[in-house]
């Protein structure tokens, strides 16, 4: 049985160690109350982005309880129960993509389905995403004021890349609309959507909560590096 309460060891990515208890009440979509308070603010502390601590639990906390389950090696689910509160206590830093890498980088985890910003060495950032659906898609939209098809793989690519540019707000691209876009290699972009399935489901771009996409531009500078990594496994 676990413990507790547990110390994260001094040398974890996540500041100073602690001694921390949780709750252990089970939570699931729509709980109220202190229980979610603390939760919201314990994801916030590691890194992560539940939104206000207002112990409502709504969508941006439910995006980050995915995150924060799928770092930890627990089966993402709205539910908050044992498990999940025993890695709370005790959580596990993500898994580091580039060992050398760059200390200010994004590294995007097609496995896992997450994305982690470093800032200066330190994990600044870690947000449920949607990648490439890997379904090859032929759409038909009205661009540049006339009817176009276009056709694709819907694949996010490995490899190692740099933010370009970017664009503040609703941006309408020809497959769609892109919430405060910043763009990574040619036409994919990190964005806000407003679904952000557990799957991969975009054409290409990185799709995160709209939570995260509000302050992300004012965390994630022009000309930063982007690794992408891994390859997600449909169960």
């Amino acid at each position: 049985m676990s413990p507790v309460a547990t110390r994260i060891s001094a040398g974890a990515h996540f500041g100073p160690s602690a001694t921390v208890t949780a709750p252990r009440k089970t939570l699931k979509l729509g709980s109220k109350g202190k229980a979610v308070q603390w939760l919201q603010q314990r994801l916030a502390e590691l890194g992560y982005r539940p939104g206000t601590a207002d112990g409502r639990y709504g969508g941006a906390t439910l995006a980050a309880v995915w995150a924060f389950q799928k770092v930890n090696g627990i089966r993402p689910s709205s539910t908050v129960a044992s498990r999940t509160w025993d890695a709370l206590e005790a959580p596990k830093s993500p898994q580091v993509l580039v060992r050398n890498g760059k200390p200010t980088r994004a590294e995007v985890n097609l496995t896992k389905q997450i994305m982690v910003l470093y800032v200066g060495g330190q994990v600044k950032l870690i947000t449920h995403i949607s990648s490439g659906s890997g379904v090859p898609y032929c759409e038909t939209a009205t661009w540049q004021g006339k009817q176009q098809r276009f056709c694709g793989s819907a694949r996010t690519p490995t490899g190692d890349y740099r933010t370009t540019w970017r664009a503040r707000g609703w941006h309408r691209s020809y497959l769609g609309q892109l919430y405060n876009p910043i763009f990574f290699n040619g036409g994919i972009a990190f964005h806000g959507a407003l679904s952000v399935p557990l799957y991969p489901a975009s054409h290409g771009c990185v799709r995160m909560p709209m939570n995260v996409a509000e302050v992300l531009p004012g965390m994630l500078g022009k000309g930063v590096p982007v690794h992408v990594r891994g390859k997600f496994s449909r169960a």
